[in-house]
């Protein structure tokens, strides 16, 4: 089993390296940076290795819409995760000893390794190598945990200074989409954002995290940021897709290079979720635009089509992830990670291009019960009603 040791430099790369492989989701990478670099006095290291079946452990997150949560601080990450573990040893009986991301992404893929930065407030001693479906998801039932492990109980709590101040609430749900549903709501009237904690793995369930969540993700999402944050210039997104391939054992390839962005259309939901349209064409100018694609987003890229084909270019649970090679950055969905692209005050492009690149789905991840059938009914609601990869 590899143990690593992930110093301050290493919360930078797992956010820029998440900020690609997240499919436009799991947190704003703007959000993340300005966060970690609340954190850059910060001298210590965090333990991240495979989990070990048989240390107390739990699915940690922040739930909600990336732009409520435009502004994010490293206060209310660290209170709301100490928020939230403690109601969750409350309801679990089990004091927490180690924790998982729920997705690769810019935020909750840093989330878990701020609560073991935090461990004299948290106990949280080490982070899990792994995640839930090695990209970011916008619903609980689109991950491994849901097809084999008991969801609940689920605690979440918001960012007050203390737990006796805080909105916090236990959950109970037989489901991962009822789950969802019951915790969209709650998110919802906390404000938006909300730290969460389920997925119990102890010993009244014989560690059920054992062998259901996808192992090495968190180490992927840091190599590949290395990759990025130490080029001399920044890499083509062909070169990244290489390394995607290379480093996840997953195809990659780059679906739509040196694209403008064009057109933005964003709104939040009522469970908290951010859904939209983004329009790429081929000149800064959509009108002179010989290819155009969109991408169909519910916080994370769900389809992308093209105006000049009859079947979409990529469906998830395939991956569809944004890079800058004029940056040298991935980005999500978040306003404020879009804004370096798309002027939202002119409705024009920044002039800065983006590409799309697409990375396959693991088999551990469409192969786990309910995954691909819950991303057919999120496609059926925007519009899709035509079949989806490794649905058989």
């Amino acid at each position: 089993m590899s143990v690593y040791q992930y110093a301050y430099e290493d919360f930078l790369a797992v956010a820029t390296g998440a900020a690609i492989l997240a499919s436009g989701g799991g947190g704003s990478y703007t959000d993340a940076m300005n966060v970690l670099a609340e954190l850059s006095h910060w001298q210590g290291t965090v333990t991240v290795q495979d989990y070990n079946a048989g240390s107390t452990c739990a699915v940690l997150a922040l739930m909600g819409s990336p732009d409520a949560a435009d502004g994010l601080t490293l206060s209310d990450i660290a209170n709301s995760v100490a928020n939230t573990v403690a109601q969750f040893g409350g309801a679990t009986g089990f004091p927490l000893e180690c924790v998982i991301p729920v997705e690769i992404g810019p935020i909750n893929s840093i989330v878990p390794l701020i609560a073991a930065l935090m461990n004299e407030f948290t106990g949280i001693q080490w982070v899990v190598n792994g995640d839930g479906a090695g990209r970011a998801v916008p619903e609980l039932p689109q991950t491994t945990y849901s097809g084999y492990m008991p969801v609940s109980p689920a605690a979440l709590a918001d960012n007050a200074g203390q737990l006796r101040q805080a909105q916090a609430a236990t959950l109970t749900a037989p489901s991962a989409a009822q789950m969802e549903e019951l915790a969209g709501g709650i998110v919802s009237a906390f404000g938006s954002v909300s730290g969460i904690a389920l997925w119990p793995s102890n010993t009244s369930n014989d560690y059920a995290l054992t062998g259901n969540y996808i192992s090495g993700t968190l180490e992927q999402a840091r190599q590949l940021g290395l990759f990025l944050l130490n080029a001399a210039s920044p890499p083509s997104a062909a070169a990244v897709a290489s390394q995607i391939s290379q480093l996840c054992a997953r195809p990659a390839s780059v679906v739509a290079d040196n694209f403008y962005i064009t057109s933005v259309s964003q709104t939040t939901t009522s469970q908290s979720l951010d859904t939209g349209v983004i329009r790429l064409d081929n000149t800064m100018d959509p009108a002179n635009s010989t290819d155009t694609r969109y991408i169909y987003n519910l916080n994370e890229n769900l389809i992308m089509y093209s105006a000049q084909s009859t079947v979409p270019d990529i469906i998830a649970p395939d991956s569809i992830c944004y890079y800058s090679s004029a940056v040298g950055r991935g980005f999500s969905n978040a306003t404020d990670d879009l804004a370096v692209y798309y002027d939202s005050t002119t409705g024009r492009s920044t002039g800065k291009t983006v590409s799309v690149l697409r990375v396959a789905a693991l088999p551990q991840f469409y192969q786990a019960p309910g995954v691909v059938s819950s991303f057919a009914t999120l496609l059926r609601n925007i519009g899709y009603a035509g079949a989806l990869p490794y649905s058989g």
